[in-house]
Protein backbone atom coordinates (compact mmCIF):
# COMPACT_ATOMS: atom_id res chain seq x y z
CA UNK A 1 0.00 0.00 0.00
CA UNK A 2 1.42 3.22 -0.92
CA UNK A 3 -0.30 6.77 -0.58
CA UNK A 4 -0.01 8.75 -3.32
CA UNK A 5 1.00 12.41 -4.00
CA UNK A 6 0.01 15.04 -1.43
CA UNK A 7 -1.22 12.52 1.22
CA UNK A 8 2.31 10.41 1.17
CA UNK A 9 3.86 13.58 1.17
CA UNK A 10 2.17 14.81 4.48
CA UNK A 11 2.23 11.46 5.86
CA UNK A 12 6.24 11.45 5.68
CA UNK A 13 6.24 14.51 7.82
CA UNK A 14 3.47 14.97 9.96
CA UNK A 15 2.41 12.22 13.10
CA UNK A 16 -0.79 12.18 13.57
CA UNK A 17 -1.65 11.58 9.46
CA UNK A 18 1.37 8.82 9.25
CA UNK A 19 -0.61 7.52 12.39
CA UNK A 20 -3.88 7.49 10.76
CA UNK A 21 -2.36 5.97 7.09
CA UNK A 22 -0.94 3.13 9.57
CA UNK A 23 -4.26 2.70 11.17
CA UNK A 24 -5.95 2.31 7.94
CA UNK A 25 -3.17 -0.11 6.51
CA UNK A 26 -4.07 -2.26 9.20
CA UNK A 27 -7.46 -2.08 9.53
CA UNK A 28 -7.61 -3.10 5.83
CA UNK A 29 -5.80 -6.06 6.25
CA UNK A 30 -7.96 -9.16 6.34
CA UNK A 31 -7.71 -12.18 7.87
CA UNK A 32 -5.02 -14.55 6.63
CA UNK A 33 -2.86 -11.73 4.14
CA UNK A 34 -0.01 -8.97 5.34
CA UNK A 35 -0.06 -5.48 3.67
CA UNK A 36 2.89 -4.04 3.04
CA UNK A 37 3.01 -0.31 3.34
CA UNK A 38 5.62 1.41 1.35
CA UNK A 39 6.69 4.94 2.78
CA UNK A 40 9.36 7.67 2.29
CA UNK A 41 12.49 6.24 4.01
CA UNK A 42 13.69 7.99 7.36
CA UNK A 43 9.98 9.19 7.15
CA UNK A 44 7.27 9.58 10.00
CA UNK A 45 4.93 6.96 8.35
CA UNK A 46 7.85 4.14 8.51
CA UNK A 47 7.99 4.99 11.81
CA UNK A 48 4.34 5.07 12.92
CA UNK A 49 4.12 1.73 10.45
CA UNK A 50 6.78 0.00 12.42
CA UNK A 51 5.18 1.22 15.85
CA UNK A 52 1.84 -0.54 14.52
CA UNK A 53 3.36 -3.57 13.87
CA UNK A 54 3.13 -3.38 9.71
CA UNK A 55 5.37 -4.53 7.37
CA UNK A 56 7.05 -1.96 5.68
CA UNK A 57 9.19 -1.23 2.91
CA UNK A 58 11.44 2.08 2.93
CA UNK A 59 11.56 3.97 0.12
CA UNK A 60 14.17 5.98 -2.16
CA UNK A 61 13.61 7.77 -5.10
CA UNK A 62 16.23 7.67 -7.55
CA UNK A 63 14.77 10.41 -10.05
CA UNK A 64 14.47 12.97 -7.33
CA UNK A 65 16.55 15.42 -5.58
CA UNK A 66 17.16 15.29 -1.86
CA UNK A 67 17.79 18.33 0.46
CA UNK A 68 20.25 17.61 3.87
CA UNK A 69 16.93 17.05 5.87
CA UNK A 70 16.66 13.80 3.97
CA UNK A 71 13.39 14.34 2.77
CA UNK A 72 12.41 14.95 -1.10
CA UNK A 73 12.93 18.56 -2.53
CA UNK A 74 10.38 20.24 -3.78
CA UNK A 75 9.31 19.33 -7.06
CA UNK A 76 9.62 23.66 -8.21
CA UNK A 77 13.05 23.63 -6.95
CA UNK A 78 16.36 23.93 -8.63
CA UNK A 79 17.70 19.90 -9.29
CA UNK A 80 14.25 18.74 -7.71
CA UNK A 81 13.71 16.54 -10.95
CA UNK A 82 16.51 14.73 -12.00
CA UNK A 83 16.35 13.66 -15.92
CA UNK A 84 19.91 12.18 -16.51
CA UNK A 85 19.53 8.66 -17.24
CA UNK A 86 22.64 7.89 -15.74
CA UNK A 87 22.58 10.06 -12.67
CA UNK A 88 19.76 8.63 -12.10
CA UNK A 89 21.03 5.10 -12.21
CA UNK A 90 24.24 6.73 -9.84
CA UNK A 91 21.99 7.63 -7.32
CA UNK A 92 19.73 4.06 -7.31
CA UNK A 93 23.33 2.36 -6.52
CA UNK A 94 24.28 4.95 -4.22
CA UNK A 95 21.17 4.72 -1.99
CA UNK A 96 21.15 0.68 -2.38
CA UNK A 97 24.90 -0.15 -1.83
CA UNK A 98 26.00 2.57 0.53
CA UNK A 99 22.54 3.38 2.29
CA UNK A 100 23.57 7.07 1.48
CA UNK A 101 22.09 9.68 -0.84
CA UNK A 102 23.97 12.63 -2.21
CA UNK A 103 21.34 15.69 -1.39
CA UNK A 104 21.18 18.99 -3.54
CA UNK A 105 23.92 20.87 -1.19
CA UNK A 106 26.74 18.19 -1.20
CA UNK A 107 25.58 17.03 2.09
CA UNK A 108 26.33 12.82 2.43
CA UNK A 109 22.65 12.02 3.88
CA UNK A 110 21.96 8.44 5.68
CA UNK A 111 18.71 6.55 4.04
CA UNK A 112 18.37 2.57 4.06
CA UNK A 113 16.48 2.02 1.10
CA UNK A 114 14.18 -1.19 0.04
CA UNK A 115 12.87 0.09 -2.51
CA UNK A 116 13.09 2.30 -5.47
CA UNK A 117 10.77 4.44 -7.38
CA UNK A 118 10.63 5.57 -10.39
CA UNK A 119 7.96 7.94 -11.57
CA UNK A 120 5.98 6.25 -14.63
CA UNK A 121 5.50 10.32 -16.12
CA UNK A 122 9.25 11.05 -16.10
CA UNK A 123 10.19 11.52 -19.76
CA UNK A 124 12.35 8.36 -21.15
CA UNK A 125 10.76 6.56 -17.96
CA UNK A 126 11.18 3.04 -19.49
CA UNK A 127 15.03 3.73 -20.18
CA UNK A 128 15.61 5.20 -16.72
CA UNK A 129 14.08 1.92 -15.55
CA UNK A 130 16.19 -0.22 -17.69
CA UNK A 131 19.20 1.91 -16.82
CA UNK A 132 18.51 1.61 -13.00
CA UNK A 133 18.02 -2.45 -13.77
CA UNK A 134 21.43 -2.60 -14.84
CA UNK A 135 23.42 -0.43 -13.05
CA UNK A 136 21.79 -2.02 -9.75
CA UNK A 137 22.85 -5.91 -11.26
CA UNK A 138 26.15 -4.45 -11.97
CA UNK A 139 26.28 -3.45 -8.54
CA UNK A 140 25.83 -6.88 -7.42
CA UNK A 141 22.03 -6.11 -6.04
CA UNK A 142 19.47 -8.82 -6.55
CA UNK A 143 16.09 -7.88 -7.30
CA UNK A 144 13.41 -9.53 -5.67
CA UNK A 145 10.06 -8.83 -4.78
CA UNK A 146 9.09 -6.32 -1.79
CA UNK A 147 7.48 -9.39 0.75
CA UNK A 148 10.67 -10.56 0.40
CA UNK A 149 12.62 -7.64 1.33
CA UNK A 150 10.53 -7.24 4.48
CA UNK A 151 10.60 -10.97 5.52
CA UNK A 152 7.16 -11.85 4.52
CA UNK A 153 7.85 -13.72 0.97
Amino acid sequence: VKPHGALYNMASVDEAIAKAVARGVARSTRKGETLVLVGLANSLMVDAAKKAGIPVASEGFCDRGYTSDGNLAKRGAPGALISDVREVAKQAVEMVTEGKVTALDGTRVSLKVDTICIHSDTPGALQIAACVNSALKEAGVEITGIREVVGIG
